[in-house]
């Protein structure tokens, strides 16, 4: 959900390696401060990146690291200790930049690159003086990686710092030495946690594992740096050393049979979470592997430098790039800064699941909330939600109890019966109903909020489906209206659809966006036409696992297949964590809708007659699968039920499970591309990838279809379509970049 990868994107990529420098005695380099030098001998580097908000570990940047090195430092006897810290507050070094990877069209390249900067770091060290790592803010992948090379590290308990390796995130590996020098430090189990998972690691845990020696306050960093760097000189300070093991530890990672068993463990988690689709993770196991098993002499730098060069050589690399790229592109709209409404108070009707997840991500994030529902006992459902997440939250220490009190005090719960309720909502700058999907229900909710807020208000509605425009019809201030879909459950789904309806204001839709970026969304702006983009292209994907259950699939074979491929679920599973009942009714909404032939070749009816008999999905305990706790099966009514529905059994193989799921659902994305639903192939595959689930590693339906080849996608679906009916048929677009040869 909170990426924050090793590399950080230029935000100017085009001025990465032209912008003109020209040197001063003020500021002799372009990505540092002139070099100072105390009376005691401590020379502070001070990174400073002018160009950029963060500093990043760019071809340009380390280059002139090697300059400022040998002309200011290296060889200066006066100079007895260095700290590295950032001129820019609240961040040290967001990571490599990934424009200087993305521009390489040979990426063999980055082998004599990587080299280079490990040959810098080794001569850094060979100076023979205390190296100090001064930490406020980001230090996440090279960033760390440039650290782990120092004799100590201080970060500051700002809010904002954070340790990782996240590299893996992006599908490659730390290369700067981190695959070895980590585990040196904090040990090869908690090492390997940071390396495959990406995780950030906060300073008190970072001083508790031994990642950093000091915690700080911000203000006093550099002095208590200082402090610490003639303390090393002297000696009255000892040098960083890894923490001592306890005994459990010692056998685990120092043993022969401790050593087995780990990596037994290890592999066969990567295994279960990964499915094998992931290289970055079996390379990161294989780095620090070996390591030990060559702890002398640089061959496990070369082996380390050699590994990642492969990795930013796959697909699967390229994807995640692509993904990460898109989503910082997805941080920013196009309506200008000022735009936006200023929000501060903001008003949740409905206190469902759907309503109060959205007012725990908005309280989380600083807004005033209101909450609102029909009577006070559907209200206390919707604060203890709330409160029962935030709970957890402070149980696994990732929240203080001083916040989750604030996040608590900061909402306040409304009925219809309240007195009250309409003083509080004139004071609300924004609006989000989330009732259910009945449209008479919506427009009454929007005539009585028009009534009690002020002008500038923004009215959103969280619908999965029906069209805005039919929402805003009668309206006083239909400019003011807006669609913002969440998905569920709201705290965890990363990304929100926001569709402004073709009256509504630049205004309103700068503020949805806003908004949502704040909430931790990654927004996208999509046309509004029923079910938008994300449950548009879930319509025919829905009818086409009816056709293959209609086909004698079983539901095993159907999750298999599709985990398989690379979701993090199956098609039943899906169904059954969203709840029978919602996806039945967008199938049913969709199939009424302007889909057409898309929407055939299945019967929708497998999901209604399940309601009728009561099974909902995961939430009644019974769905496609039954729930006992954690455990899920199937029963013999689902069987029988299935068996019934079968009308035919095909005897299909996995891969046209996939080919016949997939192909409905990427052609529907291209249908929405064709028809300018969404603005462009990026958004498309963002929305799907964050939206569904859609295979990661393959980079979404777009840079999927570039991957496999158009022209060979638009063969197998012709083929489809001679053999299964219509529905498969190609859309337009599809076809024109088959005979083209273009890709999206």
């Amino acid at each position: 959900k909170d990426v924050d990868p090793m590399v950080a994107r230029n935000e100017n990529a085009s001025t990465n390696d032209s912008t003109q420098f020209t040197p001063t005695p003020q500021r002799k380099y372009r990505f540092f401060q002139n070099v100072e030098v105390t009376s005691e001998g401590v020379a502070i580097v001070r990174l400073d990146n002018r160009e950029k908000k963060v500093n990043t570990l760019s071809f340009a940047l380390s280059d002139e690291a090697k300059i400022m090195w040998n002309s200011d430092i290296h060889n200066n006897t006066d100079i007895k200790a260095v700290i590295f810290t950032s001129a820019k507050p609240d961040t040290f070094i967001a990571g490599a930049d990934i424009f200087d990877i993305q521009q390489l069209e040979d990426k063999t390249q980055l082998l004599s690159y990587i080299e280079r900067e490990l040959q810098f770091f080794q001569r850094m060290k060979s100076k023979g003086v205390p190296l100090i790592a001064a930490i406020d803010g980001p230090a996440l992948g090279g960033g760390l990686e440039w650290a782990l090379w120092c004799d100590y590290r201080i970060c500051t308990d700002n809010p904002k710092t954070k340790l990782g390796l996240p590299e893996v995130k992006l599908g490659l590996l730390p290369g700067f030495g981190g695959t070895q020098n980590l585990p040196a430090l904090v040990g090869v189990q908690n090492a390997m946690d940071m390396m495959l998972t990406g995780k950030d690691i906060r300073p008190n845990k970072a001083k508790k594992m031994g990642l950093v020696d000091l915690v700080v306050a911000p203000q006093s960093l550099e002095k208590v740096a200082i402090h610490t760097a003639k303390g090393l000189v002297d000696g009255t300070v000892k040098k960083s050393k890894p923490k001592k093991k306890s005994l459990l530890n010692r056998f685990i990672e120092d043993t022969p049979p401790g050593q087995y068993m780990m990596w037994q463990q290890i592999n066969k988690l990567v295994q279960k979470n990964t499915n094998g689709n992931y290289p970055s993770p079996f390379a990161i196991i294989d780095c620090v592997k070996y390591g030990l098993a060559h702890p002398s002499g640089n061959d496990k730098f070369k082996h380390e430098r050699e590994q990642f060069t492969k990795l930013a050589q796959t697909n699967e690399s390229e994807a995640l790039i692509g993904i990460f790229d898109g989503m910082t592109a997805m941080k920013k709209h196009q309506y200008g800064e000022d735009a936006a409404v200023p929000v501060k108070k903001v008003a949740v009707i409905g206190a469902g699941l759907m309503g109060a997840g959205i007012a725990q991500v908005t309280a989380q994030k600083g807004y005033e909330v209101l909450l609102k529902d029909r009577d006070d006992v559907a209200v206390g459902r919707g604060l203890s939600y709330m409160s029962d997440n935030w709970d957890k939250k402070v149980k696994r220490r990732r929240m203080t109890k001083f916040e989750r009190n604030k996040n608590m005090s900061a909402v306040v719960g409304l009925s219809d019966d309240s007195e009250s309720w309409k003083k509080h909502f004139s004071g609300a700058d924004l609006v989000i109903e989330a009732v259910f999907e009945e449209i008479s229900l919506k427009r009454r909710i929007v005539e009585e909020i028009e009534s009690v807020t002020p002008d500038h208000c923004i009215f959103a509605t969280n619908t999965s489906a029906i069209p805005i425009a039919d929402i805003a019809q009668g309206a006083r201030r239909p400019e003011r209206i807006i669609g913002m879909h969440y998905f569920s459950p709201v705290p965890s789904m990363p990304l929100l659809e926001i569709i402004p309806h073709g009256g509504t204001a630049d205004c309103a839709t700068a503020t949805a966006f806003e908004v949502g970026t704040k909430q931790g969304k990654t927004c996208i702006v999509v046309k509004d036409v029923p079910g938008f983009y994300v449950n548009r292209c879930l319509g025919p994907f829905l009818v086409e696992v009816s056709a293959l259950a209609k086909d004698g699939v079983s539901l095993e074979a159907l999750d298999k297949a599709m985990k398989n491929f690379g979701m993090p679920v199956g098609p039943a599973t899906l169904a059954d964590e969203v709840g029978i009942d919602v996806v039945s009714h967008v199938a049913s909404f969709l199939s009424n809708a302007d889909l057409g032939v898309r929407m055939e070749g299945g019967d929708i009816s497998l999901m209604q007659n399940m309601i009728g008999k009561g099974w909902l999905g995961k939430k009644s305990g019974q769905g496609f699968y039954s729930y006992n706790g954690k455990k899920k099966t199937i029963n013999s009514d689902v069987k029988a039920y299935l068996k019934e529905f079968s009308s035919r059994d095909l005897g299909l193989k996995e891969k046209e499970i996939q080919d016949r799921m997939v192909s409905r659902f990427v052609n529907e994305a291209v249908k929405c591309l064709e028809d300018e639903i969404i603005a462009d192939p990026v958004v498309g595959d963002i929305g799907l990838v964050f939206g569904t689930g859609f295979a990661p590693f393959r980079g979404g339906p777009f840079r999927y279809l570039d991957t496999v080849g158009v022209d060979k996608y638009c063969d197998l679906m012709n083929g489809f379509a001679e053999k299964y009916g219509p529905q498969f048929e190609p859309c337009q677009l599809l076809k024109d970049h088959a005979a083209s040869g273009k890709k999206f």
